[in-house]
């Protein structure tokens, strides 16, 4: 199987569980406990059917959204995840020249393996900074100040990793950042030599963020869940998040709001929008599908500030069920990871691409010229009563 041979999301999965080691797409294919919020992330999309019109002139399709004051050509963006340079060691160079090529917003993540700096030299789409509130204040302004000076247009402060989620696979695969070297990771690594023949030869790895304020994660291992449960401040707050959006003094937006209560809050403190997200899963199992819970949301909130859909996507039918429901646009980790792994940034512009192909062909199905076009009449909710 090659990149030639993945026509979808489940193609990809399969492609990047062949090329990475064990340790390592359990990381990314995990999530915490039973990992029932994470399975339902997808699947609550197939509880709404889609109700189309036809004969509609539909021969030119416009799927542009504007966000974040920034025009998308794409309603979907790159969410951003850590550690990236770990599946392909092209890392967030990769995801960020894809992005760069459909016009569509890139994320990075604090945790990244690619500085802010060396992005900002390398991509011309819309930027988002994804960021940590760590008890370290020094490392927050420095973070801050960082993202700005690189010309970063969204400040999102990830709201939803007060402590680490029981990600079981982690603890079963001994997953640590860096890759600690024992004699299972060995066996692992060395049945995967193409990748781990590029991890040794490539640039040494690194969180170019940290390096100079922490030792997690630079020269001595962690796991996710022992960063933020020791270095994340727990006592962080919305008196936080207010100053914090004050000090970065442009586009705000809060990572991982799940209630109708917090989005409102997030208006209060001058949010430009909320990413409804339950961080794929990988935090509190048992939580609602951001699908779930996107149309409340939406009624509350949604004509004062921007709402993005974040979780379980997979097909450009997805996205199209989250925009009629109101979403301004959808962002998503998994739908690019995969492909990260499988071909690097060949792998994540096929993916970009044939989510494209999917939404402009299935916008033609549903007769609509635009995303403006697709509403809630175009849905039906399917009753289990």
């Amino acid at each position: 199987m090659n990149l030639s041979d993945c026509h979808n999301f489940r193609d990809f999965r399969k492609l990047a569980k062949r090329k990475l080691p064990s340790p390592i797409f359990n990381y990314i294919d995990g999530a915490a406990d039973d990992e029932i919020t994470y399975s339902r992330n997808t699947s609550a999309y197939d509880d709404v059917d889609l109700v189309p019109n036809v004969l509609r002139g539909v021969n030119e399709i416009d799927l542009s959204t504007e966000i974040f004051g920034k025009k998308l050509d794409l309603p979907i963006y790159c969410a951003p995840t850590a550690v990236q340079r770990l599946f392909h060691y092209q890392g967030e160079r990769a995801v960020a020249k894809a992005a760069s090529k459909f016009n569509t917003l890139f994320g990075i993540s604090s945790l990244s393996t690619v500085s802010v700096e060396e992005i900002e030299k390398i991509s011309d789409s819309p930027k988002m900074f994804q960021f940590y509130f760590h008890k370290d204040r020094g490392l927050n302004d420095e973070l801050l100040k960082r993202a700005r000076k690189s010309n970063f247009d969204v400040l999102a402060l990830t709201v939803d990793t007060i402590t680490g989620g029981n990600r079981e696979r982690d603890l079963r695969t001994g997953f640590t950042i860096p890759p600690k070297l024992t004699i299972q990771s060995m066996i692992e690594f060395g049945i995967k030599p193409t990748w781990f023949f590029n991890y040794l030869t490539s640039s040494p790895f690194e969180l170019p963020h940290l390096q100079n304020y922490v030792k997690e994660g630079t020269n001595t291992v962690t796991s996710i869940g022992q960063y933020f449960s020791t270095m994340l401040d727990q006592n962080m707050n919305w008196k936080d998040a207010e100053k914090l959006n004050a000090k970065w003094g442009g586009h705000f937006a809060l990572k991982g709001i799940m209630s109708v209560e917090d989005a409102k809050k997030a208006i209060d403190i001058g949010c430009s929008a909320v990413i409804v997200s339950n961080h794929g899963g990988r935090q509190l199992d048992g939580s609602r599908a951001p699908f779930d819970q996107l149309a409340e949301i939406v009624d509350a909130v949604g004509d004062k500030i921007d709402v993005v859909c974040e979780g379980g996507i997979q097909r450009g039918t997805h996205v199209l069920k989250a925009l009629s429901l109101g979403a301004k646009a959808c962002s998503g980790g998994r739908m690019y990871l995969y492909a990260l792994a499988a071909a690097g940034q060949s792998g994540v512009e096929k993916a970009l691409g044939l989510i494209q192909s999917e939404l402009e062909r299935d916008m033609k199905l549903m007769g609509c010229a635009n995303i403006n076009d697709l509403s809630r009449e175009n849905l039906r909710f399917r009753s289990f009563t």
